[in-house]
């Protein structure tokens, strides 16, 4: 058999992610510290674990409603305006996902015509691009700037847009830069969208981890929220991601569509873990506060860690990642992710694994110890060091 003809070509196009390598060749390195995966350290909560465990006693594990239970999504709805001042109904307006991951696909194939162009800022997150593709769409990939603070400003939007363009995504707080982008910044962006029928995929999954200031969804704004899907989720606030948790909201119309291709996809998200997510709505906002508190600490750390080494690093506004620009070594950032892995046993992933503008940066993620952040820069500076006297 000749897998090459059967298997579809679009699929074989598709390059693998260029965060998973990483973290594979970490495995089995005796002393390694990953800084690679964007997964938080913490355990879920207690309170919201035993929720699911008591799920699972009292006998719940039957399919539930395809949109996802009642009683969460009623928790979604009043989690959304008590924390963003969004609102959305429980009915028709809010559907539960397999993790933010499925919300993503859901919008696209939603949305995407064959040869329809979708905009998107990077460095972001690698799964965009290939969703967009999957749906024979067109990724239209802007730059955005340290300079800028890695926000994606009004002219560059227009620029992008064309007769073609069906959709933006807004992915911020950002994967990996920790960019983030204010009301005022929406609302220009907003002003270029207006009077075209372009559509915003607002990726909110790092709304709850921001850093001196709350997050506002382009959903917030007048004339945006009926253009917007939000895709939201448990996994980083709540440190739930092996739950694969999330959820989607937005116009009745497209939120219906979504429901539809979710029902033959999927059926329904997992019964013990809509158990679990209604305990995190409910009574979590606590341990967000805990858990963000704890990453600012931690960010501030590598931040300050990072320039004392001669590393220029934008300092991160929401996430948590750092994104330090290592051009001063005269590395790629895949020889800079592969020889530092190789010679200390720290992975941090290229720059460039998140399309264009990451090339001279790679993504360094605090959802570490301070123990393993420290012995981090540590291994660092010594290979700095030897590079030094090269």
């Amino acid at each position: 058999m000749d897998y090459g003809k059967v298997m579809c070509g679009r699929v074989k196009s598709i390059p693998p992610s260029g965060i998973r390598k990483y973290f594979d060749l970490l495995q089995g390195m005796e002393g390694g510290i990953s800084l690679g995966i964007g997964e938080p350290d913490f355990q879920t909560p207690w309170h919201i674990r035993d929720a699911g465990i008591y799920s699972l006693e009292k006998g719940f594990t039957k399919y539930t409603p395809n949109a996802g239970l009642s009683d969460l999504r009623q928790a979604v709805a009043r989690y959304l305006k008590r924390r963003f001042d969004l609102e959305y109904a429980p009915v028709g307006q809010i559907l539960v996902t397999v993790g933010g991951s499925e919300g993503l696909d859901l919008a696209f194939r939603c949305l995407i015509e064959p040869g329809d162009e979708v905009i998107i800022p990077t460095p972001s997150f690698v799964c965009y691009g290939p969703l967009v593709s999957m749906m024979h769409g067109v990724p239209v990939y802007v730059e955005t700037h340290a300079e800028n603070e890695f926000r994606l400003t009004p002219e560059e939007l227009k620029a992008a847009i064309t007769p073609r363009t069906k959709a933006l995504v807004l992915p911020f707080p950002c994967n990996p830069t920790g960019g983030i982008m204010d009301r005022k910044d929406l609302a220009a962006l907003g002003e270029v969208l207006k009077g075209t029928d372009i559509m915003v995929i607002s990726d909110e999954i790092y709304a709850e981890l921001t850093y001196g200031q709350k997050h506002v969804s382009m959903a917030n704004l007048n004339g945006m929220y009926e253009r917007t899907i939000v895709v939201n989720g448990f996994s980083k606030a709540y440190s739930m991601t092996g739950w694969r948790m999330g959820y989607v909201c937005g116009p009745k119309e497209l939120i219906g569509a979504m429901t539809k291709l979710h029902q033959y996809g999927i059926m329904s998200a997992p019964t013990t873990s809509q158990y679990a997510a209604i305990e995190a709505m409910e009574h979590g906002d606590g341990d967000i506060e805990a858990m963000r508190s704890e990453y600012d600490g931690r960010r501030r750390f590598l931040v300050d860690g990072f320039r004392k080494l001669g590393l220029d690093c934008f300092e991160p506004r929401g996430a948590f990642y750092t994104f330090p620009c290592i051009k001063s070594t005269g590395l790629t950032s895949e020889e800079f992710c592969d020889r530092f892995l190789a010679a200390e046993r720290v992975a941090v992933i290229p720059g460039s694994a998140f399309g264009p503008g990451g090339e001279g940066y790679v993504r360094a993620c605090y959802a570490a110890s301070m123990k393993d952040l420290a012995e981090a820069l540590s291994r660092l500076e010594r290979f700095l060091a030897r590079r030094g006297e090269k």
